[in-house]
């Protein structure tokens, strides 16, 4: 029998989840789908017997669905974890975990405390053109320093809407991101941060942020994000004591220069990052075993991005992170 996944959300980015669940995953078939508005046809569905749900919860308690992916706004994903935790059902939920680092803990908490699976779509850590970074990394040397630049294009839709005072903005939306890969990367945890926003999310969404992250060992990572009217630029650069090593995942280019060797390119070769997620979370339910990219890999960006807005609000001074991570011992659901 396939493994029956349920989805929730619909959105542009979840049907992304529907064509792969669909047609790229031998073993798995979609067995529920939820979307806000039931009434509207599905050009991707190929039958009318995938039933469509308009509320999670009838789709979480449908006994012919074994597994949940979260492809919705932030501000549901806590309500949506809990009561599939009360399922005991395993969840996958994509970027970032929750609104804030209380929640996500909260979440954590439910599924660690059930021996329930939860995993979270950081994709970025399926990307080619990070992996073979990753791969060359070391041959740098020593790291000095890194600088990563996210800039995405406005979305159409958001440009009518009126911004929610409260509602947080490009850091925690794609920039959350970055703040997974600089662990994910060096191996070590971001402890302190530096942030500049150029609005607080109480007047409205930030739409640019300037982070400077500190690692265990003293590592310094600049952070450039910006939602921008045009011209997309996805890239990160390393300094080492041996060389320098940088990576467009936009055009999927990585190139350096290492001791005294001419400049060198790297051939990436592409993957699909969502299917690859996919595959990831199948491949640990199967084999009862931790995910690669686990929910407390997804509180600890949210919580990088807390001590971000922290600092924001006091005018970009340093706000420790280790602070926030250790609550994480305390109960905090209420």
């Amino acid at each position: 029998m396939p493994l029956r996944i349920g989805l929730i959300g619909a959105g542009r980015h979840g049907s992304r989840y529907i064509h792969h669940l669909l047609h790229d995953l031998p073993g798995v078939s979609l067995a529920a789908l939820c979307r806000k508005r039931t009434g509207e046809g599905l050009p991707s569905l190929p039958t009318s017997e995938i039933p469509v749900y308009g509320d999670y919860r009838d789709l979480i308690a449908d006994p012919t669905v074994e597994a949940v992916v979260v492809v919705t706004s932030p501000s549901l994903c806590p309500e949506i974890c809990f009561e599939t935790v009360k399922a005991k059902k395993p969840i996958l939920i994509e970027k970032p975990l929750a609104p804030t680092g209380r929640e996500a803990r909260a979440m954590v908490r439910a599924a660690e405390e059930a021996g329930l699976l939860l995993m979270t779509a950081q994709t970025m850590r399926f990307d080619s053109t990070i992996l073979l970074l990753k791969d060359h990394l070391a041959e740098i040397g020593r790291l000095r320093y890194a600088t990563f630049t996210s800039r995405i294009e406005t979305k159409a839709s958001a440009q009518v809407r009126s911004p929610i005072p409260g509602q947080r903005g490009a850091l925690l939306e794609f920039g959350v991101h970055l703040l997974d890969l600089v662990p994910f990367l060096t191996g070590e945890e971001v402890v302190a941060v530096r942030c500049e926003l150029d609005q607080l999310p109480s007047v409205a969404p930030d739409t640019m942020a300037i982070v400077q992250a500190q690692t265990v060992s003293g590592l310094r990572c600049l952070l450039d994000i910006a939602r921008v009217v045009v011209g997309r630029v996805a890239r990160t650069e390393w300094v080492g004591t041996q060389g320098q090593i940088a990576a467009d995942w936009c055009h999927q280019r990585v190139s350096g220069v290492i001791g005294d060797t001419a400049p060198l390119e790297w051939v990436v070769q592409p993957q699909q990052t969502i299917l690859a997620t996919l595959r990831a979370f199948v491949h640990a339910i199967e084999t009862n075993t931790p995910p690669p990219i686990t929910g407390r890999d997804g509180c600890r960006a949210v919580e990088v991005a807390d001590a971000c807005y922290r600092s924001a609000e006091q005018g970009g001074a340093t706000v420790s992170v280790s602070s926030l991570h250790e609550q994480t011992a305390a109960p905090e659901r209420e």
